[in-house]
């Protein structure tokens, strides 16, 4: 396929072009592949300053997305590339093909540098996914700056740089510049632009931005850096967002609630609620709210079968493929028994073969989890129905698996999102805070708090 690209592709193309540092910061659909190989293809034959790539990617991303594209484009055809994935002996013999490109995922990075024993000769690396990075003392970011150095060209591509909060950009950024903009260390950078919010005596829980220092830090990043919007930039599909509640009877509720205080009475008067002991809490209530729960040996509680029942009649009323999201193992193993028994065909969205198959619309139901598949996947052609069987707290996976469908290349005119949500439980918090678009841990603590205090009652 012959590649035209927008006006903006180009933009971000010379930019990359003209950059050594670049942070692409690429809103869901714009095609940050494409523009990112585009400007390798360039650096490799036009002006000769690139010879070997290195792609660090999601792994669904990195078995699918990177190859796709460059099979897909007439001007990338020629390019040679080598996915670094598998077994070790794969790898091995991947990294010593003759090729242009080398894709590796994100979690082989430490073995690559470490344990591989092949060079890293790479003298430009694209990291896809930049907030993968955003953890400094991950081992992934400890082995990658071992070779920082060596890497004359560097492209750091993600759609959600701080998706929560701006202490996120330290460790993106040192993986760019080593430290040039935000600092070498994460203290250095938290004194100059936070200072302590929650904490209990000596032990901080989180930090709060200095007034004016988020303009600071983006002024700091500024020269390295280029940001768009899909809307800004392409007629998207219209977006209609659905809530679908569903109600728990009495005897459902009632055993709801019984298990709701087992769960909060151990919660001390003036024990100080972290995001740690919030997230547990609500993990609990979330899975209650979706109709069953993992008691304390391991064993699915069942409690309502609402959310199945409002898929039945979702699907019903479709007539079209659906994307389904959901977040628990007994939650899938639920739907699939309830998918089997409508005679639906379905398919979990784990592999190269079951991303094919729902682009091809083999399947009434693509089932999908957020956090294994809510980056860089290209699903638009096998659908535009999303439903959020369970929600997750994560603005970050929220709306990158939404923009599995709402994103350029849509066939349809509008992109429909629905929310199956249990009235009276952490659901409706959960949705308030992603509508919202409110990015903090504060939202989880306080529905946590409140629940607690209207227990203690």
């Amino acid at each position: 396929m012959e590649y035209r690209p927008h006006d903006y592709q180009k933009f971000v193309t010379d930019f990359i072009l003209s950059h050594k540092i670049a942070a692409v910061i690429l809103q869901m659909g714009l095609g940050k592949t494409v523009c990112t190989l585009d400007a390798i293809e360039q650096l490799m034959y036009d002006s000769f300053e690139v010879r070997k790539v290195l792609v660090i990617a999601p792994l669904r991303v990195a078995k699918v997305t990177w190859s796709d594209e460059i099979k897909k484009w007439d001007n990338l055809s020629h390019l040679k590339y080598s996915v670094v994935v598998g077994t070790e002996k794969n790898r091995i013999d991947a990294l010593r093909k003759d090729a242009d490109i080398y894709i590796i995922n994100r979690e082989n990075i430490q073995w690559l540098v470490e344990k591989s024993g092949c060079p890293f000769d790479f003298d430009m690396v694209v990291i896809d996914e930049l907030s993968s990075f955003k953890n400094w003392s991950s081992k992934r970011f400890r082995s990658f700056m071992q070779v920082r150095p060596k890497v004359k060209r560097i492209v750091g591509l993600t759609g959600t740089p701080s998706p929560n909060g701006m202490m996120d950009l330290f460790a993106q950024f040192r993986c760019l510049d080593m430290g040039e903009r935000l600092g070498r260390f994460i203290t250095q950078y938290r004194n100059a632009y936070f200072v302590p919010d929650k904490r209990n005596g000596h032990t901080i829980f989180t930090y709060k931005l200095i007034p004016g220092a988020e303009k600071q830090i983006f002024d700091r990043i500024s020269d390295i850096t280029i940001s768009m919007k899909a809307v800004d930039h392409l007629k998207m599909p219209e977006l209609i967002e659905n809530r679908y509640p569903v109600y728990m009877d009495k005897k459902e509720a009632a055993l709801y609630e019984e298990m709701k205080k087992d769960l909060v009475l151990p919660f001390k008067e003036g024990e100080v609620i972290t995001a740690a002991n919030a997230a547990a809490l609500s993990g609990k209530l979330s899975q209650m709210a979706n109709g069953a729960v993992y008691s304390e040996s391991g064993e699915a509680v069942h409690i309502h079968d609402r959310k199945l029942d409002a898929l039945e009649d979702i699907i019903e009323a479709a007539q079209s493929p659906i994307l389904l999201c959901y977040w628990f193992k007994h939650d899938l193993e639920r739907i699939e028994k309830k998918l089997t028994e409508l005679k639906v065909s379905f398919g979990r969205i784990e592999t190269e073969v079951n991303i094919r198959a729902w682009n091809d619309r083999k399947y009434q139901v693509g089932l999908i989890h957020p956090a294994s598949a809510g980056h860089g996947l290209n699903l638009q052609k096998g659908g535009n129905i999303i439903v959020w069987f369970g929600l997750t707290w994560s603005l970050e996976l929220y709306q990158q698996t939404n923009a599995r469908l709402w994103r350029q290349g849509q066939e349809s005119t509008t992109v429909v999102i629905e929310h199956i949500v249990t009235a009276g439980t952490i659901d409706e918090d959960i949705l308030r805070a992603l509508t919202s678009k409110d990015k903090s841990q504060s939202t989880l603590i306080n529905a946590v708090k409140a629940v607690i205090e209207r227990e203690r009652e």
